[in-house]
């Protein structure tokens, strides 16, 4: 039977760490929005995977290049052309100085401090990769976790959650678990389709990058 996770009786938090624990090697998260600071309530959980051949612990791609929708729906305004090299990098700029924003808010703490450094140290130790899908706007929220149990090789989860500190625990959110196998396995598929599209960057570099010039850096 699916279990939901809503925030309210049970986080999706606990329900992702649970599955990737014990037995778990590595981790498939696609969402529409990252919150960097909301990254440090995995990291612990992602740095004692230990990942699985050439795949990294973890893999993450993000779907939408700003939080503002109405500056989303502006600029995706001619989403049925053909996205060209100039198109998706100019996507990608957008998305980077997105995440650099957001470091500007708020009060910095000890907390967000530690929190980002761990970020950009497995950034920078291959720990963690990080895509941009530049093609069209993909607001999926979809998290895998790969273990070795021949009963469950893959737990999966689906629903509204992106990857900030509000979806994963603060906020009211909807979110169910995949114990089917087969139905985990064509979510794996689905992954693996939008990781090697054209157009799904690597930013992990650039990442660590912002990281490292703003205050949270060395």
């Amino acid at each position: 039977m699916p279990t939901i996770y809503d925030n309210i009786d049970k986080n999706l938090l606990d329900g992702l760490k649970a599955a990737l624990a014990d037995t778990a090697r590595r981790a498939d998260i696609c969402v529409g929005y990252f919150n960097l600071r909301g990254w440090g309530r995995i990291s612990k959980t992602i740095d004692a995977l230990p990942g699985h051949a050439d795949i990294p612990p973890c893999r993450l791609i993000v779907g939408m290049p700003v939080s503002d929708r109405r500056i989303v729906r502006n600029y995706y305004n001619r989403i049925a052309e053909e996205p060209t090299d100039k198109i998706v990098a100019e996507r990608k700029k957008v998305f980077a100085e997105e995440l650099a924003k957001q470091l500007t808010y708020g009060i910095p703490t000890a907390t967000d401090e530690a929190g980002l450094r761990k970020l950009a140290k497995q950034l920078q130790a291959g720990k963690l990769a990080v895509k941009f899908f530049g093609a069209y706007p993909l607001h999926a929220k979809l998290y895998l976790a790969y273990r070795d149990d021949a009963e469950n090789p893959i737990t999966g989860f689906v629903g509204s959650s992106n990857l900030t500190m509000a979806g994963l625990a603060r906020q009211a959110e909807l979110n169910v678990d995949v114990p089917d196998a087969d139905t985990a396995k064509k979510l794996h598929h689905w992954f693996e389709a939008r990781w090697n599209e054209q157009w799904c960057l690597d930013i992990s570099k650039e990442l660590a990058e912002i990281i490292d010039a703003s205050w949270a850096g060395k």
